[in-house]
Formats: C-alpha cells, structure tokens, sequence
C-alpha cells in the first residue's frame, strides 16, 4: 500500500519467498507469461523470508548478468551492518531500514519511487535481457558486451 500510494499506476507484482522471486525474475513456471507477469522496472526485496531470503535474489541477480541491471532495493527490519554490507556487495542499489510507523514508510517509498523514475535505466527486451547496444567509439567501449 506505501509504495502504490507513492505513485505507481501500473501494476505491482509482489511474491511471498525468494524462490518465488527467482522464478518471477527467470520467468520460470507461472511466471512464464510475461504479459500477465512482465520484467520488473526495479525490484524491492526484503531480506527475511520463507524459502529463499533476499540474499539469494541478490545473488541470483548478481550471477546472472543479463538482469544484474534491474535497480534493486533492499527494504529490511534489520539495521545490522553485515547486512548492509553484504547487500550492496551483491550489488544493491540501495539499502533502506524500514520505519515502523505506515506514514513515515508511505514517505520513504515516494523518495525510493520518485528517484528511480528519475533514473536512467538500460534498456532491457520483455524478458527483461539487456538489448545489446554499439558501444564503438563511445565510452562503454572498453567493456565489451556478451552475448
């Protein structure tokens, strides 16, 4: 509710462990229709939950880099500093504590959702694959693209 009260007009995905937030993110089983179930524009995760925490999803992003470059945010309880650490190793966008009070969360959201939209982001395909782009003669040149 806090982060739709912050702006979002499309629809929002939201899936209950981190499996099933792989899954949804490879488009695997269920989340195969990409239609009913399209590439995130950014992700939100926590980092405790049932069958597969937030790390795993970081990890899975970080692994697999024709996704590493969703924006991704860790949304947690915990403020402790391995935590943090760990999350922005695995290459978080960045890392907020929740607040416990709705009004001040609805606040932080609208941060979070107005800097993202603000953002430029790479262009990615419906899968949410990166589309490869002409690097020659431009800056990116000397990171040569996959695939």
């Amino acid at each position: 509710m806090a982060l739709r009260d912050a702006g979002p007009t499309g629809p929002i995905q939201s899936v209950s462990s981190g499996e099933q937030a792989i899954a949804y993110l490879a488009g695997d089983g269920q989340y195969s229709d990409r239609s009913r179930f399209p590439y995130p524009f950014f992700v939100i995760t926590d980092l405790k939950m049932p069958n597969g925490d937030g790390f795993s999803v970081l990890e899975y992003l970080k692994r697999t880099p024709e996704f590493a470059i969703i924006p991704t945010l860790v949304l947690s309880a915990s403020s402790d500093l391995d935590d943090i650490k760990k999350s922005y190793m695995l290459g978080v966008g960045a890392y907020l504590v929740k607040p416990h009070d709705f009004n001040k969360l609805r606040a932080l959201m609208k941060i979070f959702y107005d800097f993202w939209m603000a953002c430029e982001v790479p262009e990615v395909d419906i899968t949410g694959k990166r589309i490869k782009t002409k690097s020659r003669g431009k800056l990116g040149e000397r990171f040569p693209q996959k695939g």
